[in-house]
């Protein structure tokens, strides 16, 4: 399965931005521990991050196009406010996983409220980097069709 990550605001700043709260490890070790994980599971993984909405839309957008099959974002701050991530990405037409490293139910109440997860299958938090390995492997569980034929994990 090729796997689109997607990493919006501040993720770039993995490893120096609090790391009492989201590590210690630069973003490029983080991903590359990811990376290793997807090719063990026979994932093809690219990963993106980007402080600017309008690249998170495009790549997002251009995803089917570049034969993506799924998509797992952590949009960062964008979570909460970014309609056009959210439209973007149902647009895709491309099953999701949000993650987030921190448990944001456990975080200031503006966290609590996501407008990316109504169009994900799968939502992980808490798990630290984590998190990205675990959306890995639900990739599986909310892709194979079922008995019936949906897809386990269907919304629907």
């Amino acid at each position: 399965m090729k796997v689109l990550l997607l990493l919006g605001p501040n993720l770039g700043a993995l490893g120096a931005r609090e790391p009492g709260l989201y590590g210690g490890e630069p973003l490029e070790d983080v991903m590359a521990s990811v990376a290793r994980r997807s090719a063990d599971l026979g994932h093809e993984l690219t990963w993106r991050q980007s402080d600017a909405e309008a690249d998170l839309v495009g790549w997002l957008l251009a995803a089917p196009d570049e034969g993506f099959d799924a998509v797992i974002a952590n949009p960062g701050a964008l979570t909460h406010y970014s309609h056009a991530l959210r439209d973007a990405l149902e647009a895709s037409g491309l099953p999701a996983v949000e993650v987030h490293q921190t448990n944001v139910f456990a975080r200031e109440g503006f966290r609590r409220r996501s407008v990316i997860s109504e169009v994900c299958r799968a939502v992980i938090v808490g798990l630290g980097v984590g998190g990205y390995h675990v959306a890995l492997e639900a990739l599986g569980w909310i892709t194979e069709a079922g008995e019936d034929g949906s897809p386990r994990g269907s919304t629907t």
